[in-house]
């Protein structure tokens, strides 16, 4: 595992470099603030953990690439645009009061050089993969709360809620949808509710290696509602998570399947052209 700190030595990620053309990238699985900001944030532990995405990290299974942010999203948030990576106020975050005081122009520059750093580290881990491959798959993984009326309240309905929320607004789909349905099909043979774009079609991360890697790079965006923990006290339930991540694993062997099944009729078959001559 490689430990990646931002500019100003602080921890930024961890690199697990594993064999294989899909990588897992989880986002909002940090809980970190760097040093000083606690002074200025108003929130409790428990009201970011919250809003944050417990475990995603670990749902990815042994032998899978993994970047894993440490920092959390209300320092910086690498799901979104630079110029939005910032909580500003409420209207920013659920609701949320997050300052005790107004975060100064240094803090503000600080949070963005953060949101910077770990955009190199994507782009250079998301090169050598398209070096190593030629074309590579990223799992987004994010989770999202579905009873946000309180801990004994009715929980979110189904309809619009299901288990895992497959995002793919931000991609190419005549170009990706073999991957796109190979990922879906394995987590519905898997015994779970996966559905595309009900929730959420898919956040500037995915954009951004689109717009990246159009050719080689594709990132499905992959949200686990919090059926695998109690989003109100943080509680695991490992039995899921373990679910999660066997389902993961069959999954990454059908992405794999159908990435090489293209790579042979793309780049192996001669044309008819090639064959006459």
């Amino acid at each position: 595992m490689e430990r990646v700190a931002d500019r100003y030595g602080v921890p930024l990620a961890s690199v697990v470099r594993a064999e294989g053309p899909v990588v897992a990238f989880a986002l909002h699985a940090g809980h970190a603030l760097r040093p000083g900001l606690d002074e200025v944030s108003a929130l409790s532990e428990d009201d970011r953990l919250r809003e944050e995405d417990p475990y995603t990290a670990t749902m990815v299974p042994d032998g899978v690439s993994l970047v894993e942010a440490v920092r959390s999203r209300f320092e910086v948030d690498l799901n979104r645009p630079r110029e939005r990576a910032v909580y500003r106020g409420p209207e920013d975050a659920w609701g949320l009061d997050l300052y005790r005081r107004p975060p100064s122009a240094d803090v503000l520059s600080a949070s963005l050089s953060v949101y910077d750093d770990f955009y190199e580290t994507a782009h250079a881990v998301l090169t050598q993969m398209e070096r190593d491959h030629g074309r590579f798959v990223v799992l987004d993984l994010h989770s999202y709360n579905h009873r946000r009326d309180g801990m004994t309240a009715v929980a979110s309905p189904i309809e619009r809620n299901p288990e895992v929320n497959l995002g793919t607004g931000r991609i190419d789909r005549d170009r990706w949808g073999d991957v796109a349905d190979s990922f879906m099909e394995s987590m519905l043979d898997s015994g779970f509710d996966c559905r595309e774009n009900v929730r959420f079609r898919g956040g500037y991360f995915s954009q951004w290696v689109s717009e990246n890697f159009p050719e080689s790079g594709v990132a499905l965006a992959i949200e686990f509602k919090k059926i695998y923990m109690d989003e109100w006290t943080g509680r695991p339930d490992h039995a899921a998570i373990l679910r999660i991540r066997e389902a993961l694993g069959v999954a990454i062997e059908r992405i794999e399947e159908a990435l090489s099944a293209r790579a042979w009729s793309s780049d192996r078959v001669p044309s008819i052209e090639g064959l006459r001559a």
